[in-house]
């Protein structure tokens, strides 16, 4: 969304000064809304629409996508309508089950740990996080394909084991629908790239590319193709480690009866 506003602010050769007099704020808010550290808001999309004569495309957006992206946190809202349009995903995670796959109490525990969240913004973490779940279930859903570390179902969540069994069961339910594949690193592999971090590539209708990198005070998105092709390579190479998927799911049904 936010790469298409630029897109198409430049399309119409228009500056953000320009712009900003049309929707009745500064250049500086136009940047910052651009650069996704300003909120973005349904009336903000109605001016664009207005100035940059696009039919009533961002409101149409706004309905279809991003209901929930005022809510979500700064350096996540790019990323959630990225991940949205995208036709394949490719996620790998070391420590996590991947968010689009993780129950509301596993979600729940994950973010408790540490105590860095107050309850407030959890539940609202959580809320964001089980609506971007919403894609595996649309009428065309994206391709996703995923790579976990063995570890990741082996990782102890929470005070009881009933909680990774549910969990486990949930990721199982996932990884048989039709346009789901999910691969696992054994833990016999030992040292391999995929254990400098966890990153996803979203590839898009029309064959560009993004990728997701996490840290530990948020994330970012990556768009320069020498990055893109790096992180490609990393894949190829993660990949190449883990089993085949009948052979990764039967892991994790062997893993999800012992934490029963």
């Amino acid at each position: 969304m936010l790469r298409e506003l630029r897109r198409r602010r430049k399309a119409a050769n228009m500056s953000q000064e320009a712009l900003g007099a049309k929707c009745f704020c500064s250049s500086s808010q136009i940047s910052a809304i651009e650069n996704g550290t300003a909120p973005l808001t349904l009336e903000h999309l109605r001016f664009v629409d207005a100035a940059l004569e696009t039919d009533g495309y961002f409101e149409n957006a706004w309905d279809e996508m991003v209901k929930d992206y005022a809510e979500a946190v700064i350096w996540l809202r790019e990323w959630i309508v990225l991940e949205r349009e995208a036709a394949a995903l490719r996620w790998y995670e070391q420590s996590f089950i991947p968010g689009i796959f993780q129950t509301e109490a596993y979600a729940r525990a994950t973010l408790g740990v540490g105590k860095l969240f107050t309850p407030d913004e959890i539940d609202k973490r959580v809320a964001s996080r089980m609506e971007r779940q919403s894609i595996l279930s649309r009428e065309k859903p994206p391709s996703l394909t995923v790579v976990l570390d063995q570890s990741v179902l082996e990782r102890t969540v929470g005070r009881s084991g009933k909680l990774m069994a549910e969990q486990l069961d949930h990721l199982i339910v996932c990884a048989e629908l039709p346009s789901v594949q999910v691969h696992v690193v054994p833990s016999d592999v030992g040292l391999y790239p995929g254990l400098a971090g966890s990153f996803i590539i979203a590839t898009m209708e029309d064959n560009r590319q993004y990728g997701h990198l996490d840290h530990q005070i948020g994330a970012d998105i990556i768009e320069r193709p020498s990055d893109i092709a790096n992180l490609t390579r990393s894949w190829e190479a993660v990949r190449s480690e883990a089993l085949p998927n009948r052979q990764s799911l039967d892991l994790i049904k062997e893993v999800a009866k012992r934490w029963t």
